[in-house]
């Protein structure tokens, strides 16, 4: 397998991104072309040890910034780190692209540039979170703001089979994000898409309230992108609030933190769960090829597993399931009905 990375795509970029590519290597073997400034990554290369022939760079002299209007910024630098990586997999260059840049920019590049699968609808951005029981996904969790019930059944068949591939999860569970658990609940675009979803195959077990989506007892949690992205933001604030709060705590006195060094195995194996690094990244699901967004503030490690996830996703043909699956199915947009 071949993987395209933006070498200049987040906040500690091109340091951890060439880390995590070199830990990557070494540690799974994958073949890598790195985009960015080709002096400037060749040299953060040359500090580290690993097979020369499994990393490539291809020069790019332009970067695409969180704050710059995505379509417009993809049209505009036609030779940012981030376009070369896209064009990469459109040209069949690489097998799939991770950037750690805009989000915005990599939705409308795996849109615009990688390309749709044929009959979806909307890419939709999909990320696994750490949850009490087991981890989940929030599909659409902010790449579209306005959708559809026909978009919402097609996110919940492309979570399914990137769940039970690249999570190993046999059937797993279907949830509709709702302001309560009964049918009846809701705005007329969850009442829809609830009508459609039942009439699936799918493992769906019906709504599920914002409250319940961290326990991970639904596998693949289905909203649109308006909704997920709050789920999201909200999910990581608060963590980061406990966190934070808890560190305080402990260092408050001289027996909270004696309290704390005895528990320190307890609260280590706690924050594992719940890093967000263990993941990599968080896959949009639609496109017409492997697209990975790795979180902004991705370090090394998040930048190795990332690149894993990536793996997985390409070992398991999971572009190829979607596309089999989505000829099963005809969502008829105009009537809202759901054939099979």
């Amino acid at each position: 397998m071949k993987l395209a990375v933006d070498g200049m795509g987040g906040d500690f970029a091109p340091d951890a991104v060439v880390q995590g590519c070199v830990d990557a290597v070494n540690e799974y073997g994958v073949d890598i072309i790195i985009t960015g400034p080709e002096d400037l990554i060749k040299q953060k290369l040359s500090t580290f040890n690993y097979p020369k022939n499994k990393i490539a760079v291809v020069n790019a002299s332009e970067i695409i910034s969180p704050n710059e209007e995505p379509v417009k910024a993809l049209k505009r630098k036609k030779d940012s780190s981030l376009v070369k990586a896209l064009n990469l997999v459109k040209s069949g260059e690489a097998d799939a692209v991770l950037s750690a840049g805009s989000t915005g920019a990599i939705m409308a590049g795996a849109t615009l540039i990688v390309g749709r699968i044929r009959g979806i609808k909307r890419v939709a951005l999909a990320p696994v979170m750490p949850g009490k029981n087991a981890p989940f996904m929030v599909i659409d969790a902010g790449a579209n703001v306005d959708s559809k019930s026909s978009y919402l059944v097609q996110f919940a068949f492309m979570g399914k089979i990137y769940f039970e591939n690249v999570l190993n999860v046999n059937n797993p569970t279907i949830g509709l994000v709702n302001i309560g658990a009964e049918e009846e609940k809701g705005n007329e675009l969850t009442k829809e898409t609830y009508k459609l979803l039942k009439q699936t195959d799918l493992n769906f077990v019906g709504n599920i309230e914002p409250r319940d989506v961290p326990v991970g007892d639904v596998n693949v949690v289905v909203c649109d992108g308006f909704v997920g992205n709050t789920i999201l933001k909200t999910y990581e604030g608060v963590a980061s609030t406990i966190f934070s709060l808890l560190k305080e705590q402990i260092m408050s006195s001289t027996i909270t933190k004696i309290g704390g060094l005895l528990l320190k195995s307890v609260f280590s194996n706690f924050k594992k769960k719940f890093d967000y690094t263990e993941y990599g990244g968080s896959a949009f699901l639609g496109a017409n090829g492997i697209v990975i967004k790795a979180h902004g503030s991705s370090n090394a490690k998040a930048f190795k597993n990332a690149v894993k996830q990536a793996i997985t996703a390409h070992e398991n043909k999971v572009v190829d399931k979607i596309r089999e699956e989505l000829e099963k199915i005809n969502i008829d947009d105009e009537s809202n009905t759901h054939k099979e």
